[in-house]
C-alpha cells in the first residue's frame, strides 16, 4: 500500500506543526460524525508526516463518537488483552484512569502481543487542575539519528516483549484499585519476539521498536547484562527532547498517534488528582524487520483481543 500524497485538504482545515520531528495541532475538523474518504486520507497523510496529531475542538464527546472516528482507519481492538473494566459503554474503550493506573513508563501500546495496535486515540474525559501531560516520541527520528554503525547493528536485533514488565511495576502503589489493575495486567502471560528495528508498512520508515515491555527480558542472542546496556543506549535516543512532543490536555481534546513508530509517557505530576483519558485502538499488522522477517509469538494468544490487519 502507498500513501496518497495528492489528497485535498478539507475546507477549513488548519494544521500547525508542534515540533521539527513530531506533532501537529489540527483545527477545523468535526470528528463526531462520519468522515468522507478524502478527509480520512488527509488525516492519514498528516499522521505519517507528524506521527502524532492533536485535534482541537473536534466535537468528540462520547465513546461512540471516538470509536466511530477510530474505525475510519481499520477494525478496532478490544480494550485490552487482559484488563477488564465494568461500566464501560463499549468493549473497545480502555479508561486510562489515575484511580487504577499510571502510564509513566516509556512504551508503545500492547507490544507484548503478535500484532500491536497500528493507531491509538486518546480523549480527555477528566483532567487535573495541573499536570498530567502526555509525552510522545518519534522512534523513526531516533533511528535516523543513530550513528550508521549502530543503525546496522540495531537492524539485526530482536527483543522479547512481555506484559510482565516494568510498565506494570509503578514506583509506588497507592490503592487497592492499582493493585487490582496490576494483577489483571499479568493474569495471562504474553511474550512476543519483535524486531528492534521495525519497518513501517505504509511509509517504509525504520523506527526503534522497543520500550518498557521489552525492558525486563532481553535481546535475543546476547546476555542479560549486554541486553540491558544495548536497550538503554537505544532507548535514550528515542526519548531525546528533540524527538518528543509534550501534549498539554484540554477539555474536548483528542489525540491520534501512530503506535507503530512512536512511544509515549504519561507524566505523573498531578498529585494523583482525578485524571481520566479514554483510549480506543485500531488493530494492526504483524511487525516486519529490515530483512522482511515477521514477529512471532512465544506465549499467549491475543486473537480475541485484535484481528490481524494485512497491509
Amino acid at each position: 500500500m502507498t500513501i496518497d500524497s495528492g489528497t485535498t485538504a478539507p475546507a477549513g482545515l488548519a494544521v500547525r506543526r508542534l515540533g521539527q520531528h513530531i506533532g501537529a495541532e489540527v483545527r477545523g475538523l468535526d470528528l463526531s460524525g462520519p468522515l468522507d474518504p478524502a478527509t480520512v486520507a488527509r488525516v492519514r497523510e498528516l499522521l505519517h508526516e507528524h506521527k502524532a496529531l492533536v485535534f482541537k475542538d473536534a466535537g468528540v464527546t462520547t465513546d461512540e463518537e471516538q470509536a466511530r472516528f477510530a474505525a475510519h482507519f481499520g477494525p478496532l481492538t478490544a480494550a485490552h488483552p487482559t484488563v477488564r473494566f465494568t461500566g464501560q459503554s463499549s468493549l473497545n474503550v480502555l479508561p486510562v484512569d489515575s484511580e487504577s493506573s499510571v502510564a509513566n513508563k516509556w512504551h508503545t501500546d500492547v507490544t507484548f502481543v503478535l500484532n500491536p495496535p497500528q493507531l491509538s486515540t486518546l480523549r480527555a474525559v477528566v483532567l487535573p487542575d495541573y499536570g498530567g501531560e502526555t509525552l510522545i516520541a518519534n522512534a523513526a527520528a531516533a533511528y535516523a539519528g543513530l550513528p550508521e554503525e549502530l543503525r546496522r547493528f540495531a537492524d539485526t536485533l530482536w527483543a522479547v516483549h512481555s506484559n510482565d514488565s516494568d510498565y506494570v511495576r509503578p514506583d509506588r502503589v497507592t490503592s487497592d484499585a492499582e493493585r487490582s489493575y496490576q494483577e489483571q495486567f499479568v493474569s495471562s502471560a504474553f511474550r512476543t519476539a519483535h524486531p528492534v528495528v521495525r519497518v513501517h508498512p505504509l511509509s517504509g520508515e525504520r523506527g526503534l521498536f522497543i520500550g518498557a515491555f521489552a525492558q525486563r527480558l532481553r535481546i535475543l542472542g546476547v546476555t542479560a547484562e549486554e541486553s540491558l546496556d544495548i536497550l538503554r543506549i537505544l532507548q535514550r535516543h528515542v526519548t531525546r527532547p528533540e524527538h518528543v512532543v509534550r501534549v498539554a490536555w484540554e477539555p474536548g481534546q483528542l489525540v491520534l498517534f501512530d503506535n507503530r513508530i512512536t512511544q509515549h509517557y504519561a507524566i505523573d505530576n498531578y498529585d494523583r488528582s482525578p485524571r481520566k483519558l479514554n483510549r480506543i485502538t485500531v488493530a494492526g499488522d504483524v511487525p516486519a524487520a529490515v530483512d522482511g522477517r515477521r514477529s512471532y509469538a512465544l506465549e499467549g494468544d491475543a486473537s480475541d483481543y485484535s484481528p490481524v490487519v494485512e497491509v
